[in-house]
């Protein structure tokens, strides 16, 4: 048979021209240089703008990896130089001014606003009156001493929509109309009503995403949280046929978050443009509208009319309503307002360490426990956190392995006192199985027997390294059923913890788990900052 030659000599032109353009691909790709990724320190109400993050890598080719934090956690990291972050996304810019001290922060342009309103259950607030009308702090003060409603909010020690909320409550409370003054905090009659107020906390949080998650799988009145957060809350409420919440902004104490971007300046130009590709594309028309369209407001002159349909009057957003937010005061106030909100004026805590003493934390793992409880027994360490005692505050230590070992418990807020109890922690040794369930359920059974949880803000926080061989999950469900009280089972899993025991704690009693397997000391500081 004749060779077609045309034929063999197209096949060889071709193949060349495909290396060739392979060739040329490497070359391009290889001149082009690998993608570059952005480290954002964030506030946990951005976790609602993750699909537009997403969207926002394609367009741009920019990385974005997220890492949610307290904003005390966000103003530690930048005043220890924010090292592994080259972006900082707080729900405040009040948190960037404390932290940068060293002056790294630039570029920072607010995202979005979002004011800090009460969402209030409807039913109750048809029961008394409120909708429609201007709502004061004093009136919400009323109403919590005459037993009205209870509500949930994160800690202002931890959290910005608690900071924000605290503050506004200060200055509603002391009728500024100018900055807070630190000689104002030592108003007697603002002691006893910011203490009554508060005194209506029935569940705290550090985080204001997780407390809109808490608040959907439990049953309360009301919560203190970010409006995008409230109609989060309520788009999920209704999907499950259940009454949404309605948003009350308190007129003398309204307080914004301004979520406001900023670089991290480490001298690297290549983030750095990065960062701008980054922070133009949200600031964009297009990508604005669609940020609006979380709940969120880009303009102070009102909502877009495409996206007014989120904004819902019937649950009381009211998007004409002019805001006029507070004025944080100074830096110096403003620590000692927390720092009072801590020691003197939130509700009292309750709180029950069960720590795992078994024979798996030998060495490593008890050194770790013993540092961590460092952090909030020693109160000099605790300060440094805004996690220290207040002075009605209980503190029980249940140490256990396969039984319970010991209980220590203290209602005295002296810091020798603390001091003490941390060299008997120090003198404890590891051995023995692993019963987790025997600690929770003894100190639920402490609990019930000798405190009137109303009057506290209580929590069992459970530290341990491994899953539990012995004792009855059963037991316990079927004795937190009994008591009916709100407790909830937070835990701290390092070592070779395994979560799904945790998890299922956590479910019963609408709790969380945190992770302490990379930094026990930092997690054990957030779980603190739950109650």
């Amino acid at each position: 048979m004749k060779k077609n030659n045309n034929l063999k000599y197209g096949r060889i032109f071709a193949a060349v021209l495909a290396a060739f353009g392979i060739v040329l691909g490497l070359a391009g790709c290889q001149s082009l240089g690998p993608k570059e990724t952005i480290h954002i320190l964030s506030g946990s109400e951005n976790k609602e703008l993750e699909e537009i993050l997403k969207e926002c890598e394609k367009k741009t080719g920019v990385d974005i990896e997220m890492t949610y934090k307290g904003s005390v956690d966000i103003m530690h990291i930048l005043k220890e130089g924010a090292d592994g972050y080259d972006a900082v996304w707080p729900a405040s810019g009040l948190w960037i001014s404390l932290g940068d001290t060293g002056h790294l922060v630039k570029h920072d342009e607010s995202v979005s606003t979002t004011p800090v309103v009460f969402g209030i259950k409807q039913s109750i607030v048809e029961e008394l009156g409120l909708a429609g009308k201007d709502v004061s702090v004093k009136d919400i003060l009323e109403m919590i001493r005459a037993g009205k409603f209870s509500f949930c909010m994160t800690s202002a020690t931890q959290s910005n929509s608690g900071a924000s909320a605290y503050i506004g409550f200060l200055y509603a409370l002391l009728d500024k109309k100018e900055a807070l003054t630190s000689e104002d905090l030592s108003d007697e009659n603002l002691k006893q009503n910011i203490s009554d107020l508060l005194s209506g906390v029935d569940r705290s949080s550090g985080s204001s995403d997780w407390l809109k998650d808490m608040f959907l799988a439990g049953n309360f009145d009301a919560m203190v949280n970010y409006e995008c957060l409230i109609i989060d809350a309520n788009e999920k409420l209704v999907e499950e046929g259940k009454e949404p919440l309605y948003v009350i902004y308190p007129y003398d104490g309204l307080s914004l978050a301004d979520s406001p971007l900023g670089y991290v300046d480490h001298g690297n130009d290549r983030k750095e443009e990065a960062f701008l590709k980054v922070q133009e594309y949200l600031l964009s028309d297009e990508v604005q509208k669609q940020i609006e369209a979380t709940g969120r407001r880009v303009d102070y002159n009102g909502v877009s009319d495409e996206n007014k349909a989120v904004f819902k009057k019937e649950w009381g957003i009211d998007v004409d309503r002019i805001l006029s937010p507070i004025t944080m005061p100074s830096e110096k106030v403003l620590l000692k307002a927390l720092n009072l909100y801590q020691t003197s004026f939130r509700k009292p805590s309750l709180n029950v360490y069960c720590l795992d003493f078994s024979g798996s934390m030998s060495g490593e793992g008890r050194d770790q426990l013993i540092e961590a409880m460092a952090q909030v027994i020693l109160q000099e360490n605790a300060e440094a956190n805004l996690l220290q005692a207040e002075e009605d505050d209980v503190n029980i230590v249940i140490t256990f392995d396969s039984d319970i070992k010991n209980i220590y418990v203290l209602e005295d807020t002296d810091a020798k006192e603390f001091e003490n109890l941390y060299h008997t922690l120090e003198q404890e040794e590891p051995g023995g199985g692993t019963n987790m369930y025997a600690a929770a359920a003894k100190g639920l059974q402490m609990i019930a027997d000798s405190y009137d949880v109303r009057n506290y803000t209580p929590a069992i926080i459970l530290m341990t390294d491994g899953v539990s061989m012995d004792g009855d999950k059963e037991y316990f469900t079927n004795l937190y059923g009994k008591f009916g009280m709100d407790v909830p089972v937070f835990s701290i899993m390092f070592g070779d913890a395994q979560s799904q025991q945790l998890d299922e704690l956590a479910q019963i009693t609408n709790a969380r788990v945190f992770d302490g397997r990379e930094d026990l000391v930092s997690a054990f500081r957030n779980v603190k900052g739950y109650n």
